[in-house]
């Protein structure tokens, strides 16, 4: 995609859209993601939502594998709507990190 196409998509988005498109853009430069965390030596480094060792790969992956929202909640009662949200977020802005760490903890 080109920053032109990009533009034009930029301009058509909602108010709303917009502010989150902003966000997730800072979020990126800064490299800080609210709620999402990378420690050394917890999790093998990958992306974990704050405080917890949950990877958000393992969140993304059962998302695909049909397990949804309510259930995840369920499953992980130490998370919120707001976790899942971030975890959401994060996958969509870093695609190929969470697609390299679902196939490389798929061959374990």
């Amino acid at each position: 995609m080109t920053l032109k196409e990009l533009k034009s998509q930029l301009l058509a988005l909602t108010p709303p859209e917009k502010a989150q498109a902003i966000q997730i853009l800072v979020q990126s430069l800064t490299n800080t993601w609210q709620g999402i965390e990378k420690t050394p030596g917890v999790c093998g480094g990958e992306a974990c939502i704050t405080k917890t060792r949950i990877p958000v790969w393992v969140l993304v992956n059962a998302r695909r594998l049909g397990i949804n929202e309510s259930q995840l909640l369920d499953d992980y009662p130490t998370l919120t709507a707001f976790d899942l949200a971030n975890a959401w977020t994060y996958a969509e802005a870093y695609p190929h990190e969470i697609e390299i760490a679902i196939r490389k903890n798929e061959e374990d």
